[in-house]
């Protein structure tokens, strides 16, 4: 069980951090083949790219999970407590609502490369195996902000979701003028 834990908790870390590998090993199979063998492989921009992109949603759904998403901290540590929640939880609301809506597009965009498939002309697969990663990185931060909502639960319902008070110190501690 401790196994399915783990991946539970590091499959974001670990998706994106292999997709970069990939990245890497793609860009200088590239550079080795063209400057030393002076050959170019065909492959290795469409890999390097569709790598990206899966270490980009991932990356997200790692932001989710850990709230490293864009806030403006600062200002809504500085309201009182409960407008602060009342802040954070409307705009977590409408990114679950963008979240929704982009599974909808992505669900359609993909059943119409389902249904009208385009193969790559490098790798020569079907081109909607890659895209998968939209309708998946939209479902992971999706579940990844209920998850935060639900531990905060749990925990009681203090400070403001998904952020520890000693975390919130630990950033914006004065620490010109500690002693």
């Amino acid at each position: 069980m401790t196994g399915l834990k783990w991946l539970e908790r590091h499959i974001e870390e670990l998706i994106a951090c292999s997709a970069l590998v990939v990245i890497a090993v793609s860009v200088f199979s590239q550079v080795m083949a063209r400057y030393v063998f002076e050959i170019a492989l065909h492959w290795t921009e469409e890999v390097a790219s569709v790598s990206m992109a899966w270490a980009v949603y991932m990356g997200a759904s790692l932001c989710v999970r850990e709230r490293f998403h864009i806030r403006i901290l600062v200002a809504v540590k500085s309201l009182p407590e409960r407008f602060g929640r009342i802040v954070i939880f409307v705009a977590d609301i409408a990114w679950a609502f963008f979240c929704l809506f982009m599974l909808r597009v992505t669900w359609e965009y993909l059943g119409v490369m389902w249904k009208f498939p385009t193969i790559s002309p490098s790798l020569g697969i079907n081109q909607f195996y890659p895209q998968t990663i939209l309708f998946i990185g939209y479902s992971m931060m999706l579940i990844r902000l209920m998850q935060t909502y639900v531990q905060w639960y749990r925990d009681g319902r203090q400070g403001l979701p998904g952020m520890l008070d000693e975390e919130w110190e630990e950033t914006t501690g004065d620490r010109e003028h500690q002693v």
